[in-house]
C-alpha cells in the first residue's frame, strides 16, 4: 500500500470531471483525477455543446481549438411522419441577450475529453491516474482519505477534497451515503453512429422525430457524415440482440430505408431521471450525471454537468485560495440541485413525453403549441434559451486572481 498527498482529487474522467480538473488546475490548484477505465471511453454519448458551453470551453482556453474540431450549428427540426410536417427554428433569428455565441458546436464528448487532456498534460502538478478503481472513503473535518485499487496494488489518496464526476452509478456519491432519488425510464435507449445522407431528406443538423413508438433524436457528429440516431426500446427486449432488431427499426425511422446506411457503433443504455439529495457531504462535492441525471431528449444533461464544472471549479478554487469560505461550496451544491429539479429534469422529461407521446388528440395538441410557440421564439423550443435557463443564479465569489 502506498500513501500520496493531493489537494483535490476527482473521481471520474469523463468531461464533467476533466473540465473540473482543468478549472482548477489552472488555478493553480494541484488535482489528480482518477478513473477505473484504462482510457477514455468512446462510446456514443452526448455529442451537442450549447452556446452557454461553448462559452464555459473559451474560459479555459478551449474555444479555438473545439471550433476546429466540431461543427458549428444553428438549425433545429422537428418531424412528425406520420403527418409530413416539419417544424424548422434557428438559434440566430432570438438570441439571447448577452449571448456571446450564436452556435452550437457537434463533436463526440470523448473528443471534448481528449482535447482537455492535452491541455492538462501541459500544467504543473496536475495528473490523470488511469485503472484507478475508488472502493473506500473516510473523511474528518480536515482532509478525506480516499483508496483506490489499481494493477500494482492498493493506493491511498490523502486530499483536502474530492469531487465525485463518476457518472450515474456514482462510487463516490455511494460511498458519502447518498442515496439517487427519482426513477429509471422504462425504455432502453440505443445510441448509434451511422453515415446515411439525411441532409438529402430534409434533416438538419440536429432533429426530433416524434412518433409514439418509433421517436427518435437524429444529430450530425461532426463535419464528417457520421450521425448520432438514438432510439427508445423495451427494456425487457434482450440486449445482445440488438443488432438483429435494429434493420427494422431503422426502416422505420429513416425517411428513406431503402437507401443504404452503415451502423458505425451503437451503445445501449438505462436512462434516469434522478437527484442525489444534497451534492456536498463534507469534504465530498458531486457533479453532473453523479449528481444528478436526465434522459438525453434536448441535449441537457452534459450541459448541466459543463455548467457544474465550472461553477465547482470557481466555487471550490475559491476556497483553496483563501479567496472565499466554505459557505460557496453550499450555494454551489444547493442552487446547482434547484436548477436541475426546478428547470433540467422537468424540460428534459417533458422533451421525452412530446417524442413518444401515445395519446393521438394530446400528440396533435403538443404539435399544434408547438408550432404557436415557434411562431413567438417559444423558450421550449429555442435551445439558446434552455442553455440559458440552467446557468442558473452565478456563484458569490469574484475572478480568481490573473
Amino acid at each position: 500500500m502506498s500513501f500520496q498527498r493531493r489537494q483535490v482529487v476527482v473521481v471520474g474522467a469523463g468531461p464533467v470531471g476533466l473540465l473540473t480538473a482543468l478549472g482548477l488546475a489552472r488555478q493553480g490548484v494541484e488535482v489528480t483525477v482518477l478513473d477505473s477505465e484504462p482510457e477514455v471511453v468512446k462510446s456514443p454519448r452526448a455529442a451537442v455543446y450549447y452556446h452557454t458551453t461553448i462559452s464555459i470551453l473559451k474560459k479555459l482556453g478551449l474555444s479555438d481549438e473545439a471550433h476546429q474540431i466540431g461543427l458549428a450549428s444553428t438549425e433545429f427540426r422537428m418531424h412528425w411522419p406520420e403527418t409530413g410536417e416539419v417544424m424548422s427554428s434557428d438559434m440566430r433569428d432570438a438570441l439571447d441577450p448577452g449571448q456571446e455565441f450564436d452556435h452550437n458546436l457537434h463533436f463526440g464528448q470523448h473528443i471534448l475529453a481528449e482535447l482537455v487532456l492535452r491541455h492538462l498534460a501541459q500544467l504543473p502538478n496536475t495528473e490523470v491516474l488511469w485503472n484507478h478503481t475508488v472502493k473506500a472513503l473516510a473523511q474528518t473535518d480536515t482532509e478525506i482519505r480516499l483508496a483506490a485499487d489499481t494493477d500494482e496494488g492498493e493506493v491511498v489518496f490523502e486530499a483536502d477534497w474530492v469531487t465525485g464526476t463518476d457518472g450515474a452509478r456514482s462510487t463516490v456519491r455511494k460511498l458519502a451515503g447518498l442515496p439517487f432519488e427519482g426513477f429509471t425510464w422504462h425504455d432502453r435507449f440505443v445510441a448509434t453512429n451511422i453515415e446515411y445522407p439525411f441532409l438529402d431528406h430534409g434533416f438538419c443538423n440536429a432533429n426530433m422525430v416524434v412518433d409514439p413508438v418509433n421517436w427518435a433524436v437524429v444529430g450530425r457528429l461532426g463535419r464528417e457524415n457520421l450521425w448520432r440516431l438514438t432510439y427508445g426500446e423495451d427494456a425487457e427486449l434482450p440486449e445482445a440482440t440488438i443488432l438483429e432488431r435494429l434493420p427494422e427499426r431503422f426502416a422505420a425511422i429513416l425517411p428513406d430505408p431503402s437507401v443504404p446506411y452503415r451502423v458505425d457503433d451503437f451503445s445501449p443504455y438505462r436512462v434516469h431521471q434522478r437527484c442525489a439529495p444534497k451534492f456536498r457531504v463534507g469534504r465530498v462535492l458531486l457533479a453532473g450525471d453523479a449528481a444528478h441525471a436526465c434522459n438525453p431528449c434536448g441535449g441537457l444533461g452534459l450541459t448541466g454537468g459543463v455548467i457544474d464544472a465550472d461553477a465547482l471549479a470557481d466555487t471550490l478554487g475559491a476556497v483553496v485560495a483563501g479567496r472565499a469560505g466554505e459557505s460557496v461550496l453550499d450555494f454551489y451544491a444547493e442552487e446547482r440541485r434547484r436548477v436541475f429539479l426546478e428547470v433540467t429534469s422537468p424540460m428534459s422529461t417533458n422533451f421525452k413525453r412530446l417524442l413518444s407521446e401515445k395519446d393521438p388528440e394530446q400528440r396533435a395538441k403538443d404539435k399544434a403549441d408547438m408550432f404557436a410557440q415557434g411562431a413567438r421564439g417559444g423558450a421550449e423550443v429555442r435551445a439558446s434559451s434552455l442553455a440559458e435557463l440552467i446557468k442558473g443564479r452565478p456563484m458569490p465569489i469574484g475572478p480568481a486572481a490573473g
